[in-house]
């Protein structure tokens, strides 16, 4: 078996046999990647405490047939403050489910592990309320699925913007809202909080205090994600939500 090594980000781990996990990375070379953790789950074992979701890791790793096998493991990045507060710890693996859907195995994706990692650093050093729905509206854009946000996704209109509609992938004026099709109610202050997002005023989002907008553009973000991953995020929905 070839041996490689590569650095990445733990997305998550689930056991295997007696004693190992199945590990989940997204990793600089290859993407995602899924290896084989043997012994770890055995008291003493080196590698378990160092293969936890949100780690960010050296691995050497051997090549295999169908499951890569984790020979070495060195902690880049911790983030124990993710570990140590449920409210960002929550956030964390909300945002590591989502990586983990979009994320494809053997096909590289600097960019992605980048804002990953950005994420989580921001989460883990000045955790903020919109922290995670701004992730998720930046990975939309990243997968070329951002919702038009500044005119009507039916007429083109540019005013009275009262809806979005994440099927179809943007915003609904009052006009053309009778018209059918799955969409959510839109605030004001919501869709140019978006629009702040979405054209690059990331850091300055992330001033918005905990409240109902901030709750309003999260809900608005998960459901766009979901409506693009045509499936329900399990985390964002274990808890209720600290913008809330």
């Amino acid at each position: 078996m070839a041996l490689y090594r590569d650095t990445g980000v733990v997305l998550r781990t689930y056991k295997l046999a007696e004693s190992d996990r199945i590990v989940v990375a997204l990793t600089s070379g290859r993407g995602k990647v899924r290896a084989v953790a043997k012994g770890v789950r055995r008291t003493g074992s080196r590698l378990g405490g160092r293969l936890e979701p949100a780690s960010h890791v050296e691995l050497l790793l051997y090549e295999g047939r169908e499951l890569d096998v984790v020979s070495q493991a060195d902690v880049v990045e911790h983030f124990r403050a993710l570990r140590e507060d449920l409210g960002r710890l929550r956030d964390a693996l909300a945002v590591l489910e989502a990586v983990d859907q979009v994320a494809r195995e053997g096909q590289a994706d600097p960019g992605l592990l980048a804002m990953l990692l950005g994420a989580l650093r921001t989460l883990a050093e000045r955790p903020a309320p919109l922290v995670v729905a701004g992730f998720y509206w930046k990975l939309l854009a990243h997968e070329g699925t951002a919702p038009q946000v500044d005119a009507c996704i039916r007429c083109g209109s540019g005013d009275g913007l009262v809806a979005l509609d994440p099927v179809e992938g943007g915003t609904v004026c009052r006009a053309c809202l009778p018209t059918g099709g799955g969409r959510r109610a839109l605030s004001s202050d919501a869709l140019a909080l978006v629009g702040r997002i979405l054209g690059g005023d990331l850091a300055g989002a992330l001033a918005t205090p905990a409240g109902p907008i901030a709750a309003e553009v999260t809900d608005l973000a998960t459901e766009a994600l979901e409506a693009h991953l045509e499936r329900r995020l399990r985390v964002p929905r274990l808890l209720d939500r600290s913008v809330q």
